[in-house]
This record gives C-alpha cells, sequence and structure tokens, in this order.
C-alpha cells in the first residue's frame, strides 16, 4: 500500500497521464453557457440573496471555519427546505427595511441537484400562493445543461421576496485537466465533451491510486450471502440501460437484486484485478495496464458480449452510472483543506 500512498500525493498529476489526457483539446464552457453567464450576470445588479449549491457535505466544517454561511439539507425534504427559507429571511431582514421586493438567485454548475432544490421550493412556495401552481417546474434529469433559462417564482409577502432559478454554469476557464475530469465525473459536463472511455479512465486511475477496490473486499462477502440468484432466476442484461423496468416498481426478486447483484460483479472485477496487481502504481505504463486489464474484467461483469464494436464505451456508460448514483459508495474527488 506505500505505493498507493504516496500516488495520492501526485493526486494533481492523474488527469495528466498520457492514456487519459490523449483525446485533444476539451471545450469546457460552450456558447449557451457563455450566454448564460451574460444573464445571470445582468440579474445580479437587482440581486439582494445568492444561494449557491454545492455537494460538498465535506466541506462543511471548512465553510464554518471561515465564517460562511453553510447549511446542510436534502432537497428532497421540505422541513429541510423551510429551513433554508428560514435562513434566506432571516438574511434579508436588513434589506426588508429598504425594499419592498427582495430577489435571491439559485447557483450552482450543473447537475448539482439544483433544479431538485428549486423544485422543492416551488412545491412550498405554491402552497403559500397557489396561484403559482401552474409555473413550470425546473427539469430535473442526468444531463448537465438542462435548465436553460433564468425564471422566478414569489416565496413570501409583505416585503414580497422572488427566488430565481439559473441555468448550470462553470467557470469560464479550467486551469488543469484534473478539474474538468472531476466536473465530468460528477456529470456536471456532459459526457460527449469529454468522452465516456476517458472519464471512466480517470476515476480508475482514482480509486487505484487510492487503493479503494482494497477495502471493498470486507464487504463484498457479506453481500454474497442471498444475493445471487440461480440462472432461471436472473434478468436478461439490457445493453441500452443499466436498470431494467427503471420506471416502474419491481416486481419479482431478479428485479429487486439485479443492481446489487451488478454492484458485486464490479466490486469483484476491480478488487480482483488491482489484489493480483504486481506492477507500480506511480509507473505510467502499469498504471495503464491494470486498467486496461479492468475494462476487460468489468466486460465481463457487466454481461457486455466481447465482440461488442463498442464494449469499452458500454463498460464506461455503466461504470459511470453506479458511480454517480452513490452504488459505489461516497467519494470526493478534491482533497478538504484543514479547517483552521
Amino acid at each position: 500500500m506505500g505505493t498507493v500512498k504516496r500516488m495520492v500525493k501526485k493526486g494533481s498529476l492523474i488527469g495528466e497521464l498520457g492514456f487519459i489526457k490523449g483525446g485533444g483539446n476539451i471545450n469546457w464552457f460552450p456558447g449557451h453557457m457563455a450566454a448564460a453567464t451574460r444573464a445571470i450576470r445582468d440579474r445580479l445588479k437587482q440581486t439582494d440573496l445568492v444561494i449557491e449549491v454545492r455537494d460538498a457535505r465535506k466541506w462543511v466544517r471548512y465553510f464554518d471555519s471561515h465564517k460562511q454561511d453553510c447549511l446542510t439539507i436534502n432537497a428532497h425534504s421540505k422541513s429541510s427546505v423551510k429551513k433554508l427559507l428560514d435562513l434566506v429571511e432571516y438574511k434579508l431582514k436588513e434589506a426588508i427595511s429598504r425594499e419592498p421586493t427582495l430577489l435571491v438567485m439559485v447557483v450552482g454548475v450543473p447537475n448539482v441537484g439544483k433544479s431538485a432544490l428549486i423544485n422543492s421550493i416551488h412545491q412550498i412556495a405554491s402552497s403559500r400562493f397557489p396561484v403559482q401552481g401552474k409555473n413550470k417546474r425546473a427539469t430535473v434529469g442526468p444531463l448537465p445543461g438542462v435548465t436553460q433559462d433564468i425564471a422566478g417564482f414569489k416565496i413570501a409577502h409583505q416585503p414580497s421576496i422572488y427566488v430565481m432559478d439559473t441555468p448550470g454554469v462553470l467557470v469560464p476557464s479550467i486551469s488543469d485537466i484534473e478539474t474538468g475530469l472531476k466536473l465530468a465525473a460528477a456529470g456536471s459536463v456532459k459526457d460527449s465533451v469529454v468522452g465516456e472511455e476517458r472519464i471512466a479512465q480517470y476515476l480508475l486511475a482514482v480509486l487505484n491510486t487510492r487503493g479503494t477496490p482494497l477495502h471493498w473486499r470486507r464487504f463484498m462477502d457479506k453481500e454474497t450471502e442471498g444475493l445471487h440468484l440461480d440462472s432461471d432466476d436472473k434478468p436478461d442484461y439490457n445493453l441500452k440501460n443499466l436498470f431494467p423496468n427503471r420506471r416502474r416498481p419491481p416486481t419479482n426478486k431478479s428485479d429487486v437484486h439485479y443492481i446489487e447483484d451488478v454492484v458485486t460483479q464490479v466490486q469483484r472485477a476491480l478488487c480482483g484485478t488491482l489484489t493480483e496487481f504486481n506492477g507500480n502504481l506511480e509507473d505510467e505504463g502499469d498504471l495503464g495496464n491494470l486498467i486496461d486489464q479492468q475494462f476487460e474484467a468489468l466486460q465481463k461483469a457487466l454481461k457486455i458480449p466481447h465482440k461488442a464494436s463498442e464494449a469499452r464505451t458500454m463498460v464506461s456508460k455503466k461504470f459511470l452510472t453506479l458511480f454517480r448514483i452513490g452504488k459505489l459508495g461516497p467519494f470526493i474527488l478534491d482533497d478538504v483543506p484543514d479547517a483552521k
């Protein structure tokens, strides 16, 4: 594990590895995002309070130590979202005495959960002011850049407080490729911009250099009991979707265990290949060879036909889906600074 620990200290170099970096320049800031940024900048002149949405649960102590307001919420819990609205009204107390109408802007990078939060705020606002109930809700989906315009709705009266949703935007210039790859792994950049295989290679490099697959070993034996099904009970693997029947509730044992079975097989594949690895994780060639072996192991684990022309792309898509929905565990790709 010594090489793993040393490699973690060099984490900022992972994005520069040749087998990840290759593929040409990446446009991290497409035209529609530039237009959205200009629209947000124009609205800031009339905005009284800005709420920035981050998936930053492990950063709370850091923000608190710097005297920055940081509230942890569950966007799907009305009581949690109401705490946020209470904080908004508290922060606007001084402005309330000066202005009859106040504007609150919600901002965040794409796919951070901003639309889910806006929808919960909208539900609360609609119960307070039913006339707004017919307003279009924010579209929630796995692809970044879904929210295209700036819309607002009323959450309080006397004074009137309006919340404005905004499209997800990134900074105009990303200083290094690894920062961009982290955003891509989290789904803040469209996969097609970077390439699914390139993102999966980066993610595998991170997991391997941290030794993460080795930590899965102690969980796998516990999950095995009662998990694997008889061959007659196993569902067919649909290459177009990771989840069978994902739009309706599971109807039998096969559907209930499908995802858990896939996760276990994926964890076994990565743990097994890293355990048998006798190279040097600090060597780019050795690490690249390990990742190639892991792609082959994942292809078998995910039941993707060996001769499929786009097998690595299929592997990458399914692997990234498991990572993004949290089935491989909670991760933070950045190093959190020590709280002062």
